[in-house]
């Protein structure tokens, strides 16, 4: 099969996208209004930029009728901070739940019965019980394409981690100063998108480890 994408309508570009470039880690985002009403939303357009200084991605979409931008895309323009938050196996229905469409003045927190902690070093709440949560400044926020906006490209710089000690594990004796523990993959029950309504999981019995090329500085 050959799709010409400039021939192609844009959901269908859209959907051979998303079932093809898999699987995506989900950022469950959570964001203050500018009135203080807390917003949380999952992403699946999301990934890290850069380590130096430490930066995330999210990419929401525009809404599907006026083309508006999401209330995440909003918040974090008007104050300027968010949380990502990563979503564990045990919490995917809650993060489904905040998929759906509320108004602008109802809180996901609130009516998915997800509950919440303070951040330490921005406003917005984290999700209580996510084995990880980044709490991220706003770096850039860039709607894409300019002339007729599908989507916000959004950059925030990681100023704080918050990471559940149940996942942690001991770095095996060699490895690089800095730091005693590591994240132990099997501990890490992670959900991930996939085409359509599909999902996978981090913790599954084909990962597999693969060493780097030798010479390869570590």
């Amino acid at each position: 099969m050959f799709i010409n994408f400039k021939d192609a309508p844009a959901r269908s570009g859209y959907f051979w996208l998303a079932s093809t470039v898999t699987p995506r880690p989900v950022a469950w985002v959570s964001s203050l209004s500018a009135s203080g009403v807390p917003n949380l939303a999952p992403f699946s357009f999301f990934q890290v930029v850069t380590g130096t200084p430490p930066t995330l991605m999210i990419c929401p979409l525009v809404n599907g009728g006026d083309k508006s931008f999401k209330d995440t895309a909003l918040n974090i323009a008007a104050t300027g901070e968010f949380v990502v938050n990563l979503v564990p196996h045990a919490m995917v229905n809650a993060m489904n739940e905040t998929s759906f469409g509320y108004g602008r003045e109802t809180s996901e927190f609130d009516a998915a019965k997800i509950e919440s902690e303070a951040s330490t070093l921005v406003k917005p709440r984290r999700v209580r019980g996510v084995p990880v949560a980044f709490e991220c400044k706003l770096a850039q926020h860039l709607p894409y394409p300019a002339d007729n906006p599908s989507c916000v490209i959004i950059l925030g710089e990681v100023v704080a981690a918050h990471i559940d000690e149940s996942i942690l594990a001991p770095l095996p004796e060699g490895a690089a100063p800095g730091t005693q523990q590591h994240v132990d993959p099997n501990k890490l029950d992670l959900v991930s998108r996939m085409g359509a309504d599909w999902y996978g999981r981090t913790q599954a019995a084909e990962n597999f480890e693969l060493g780097r090329p030798a010479g390869w500085a570590r």
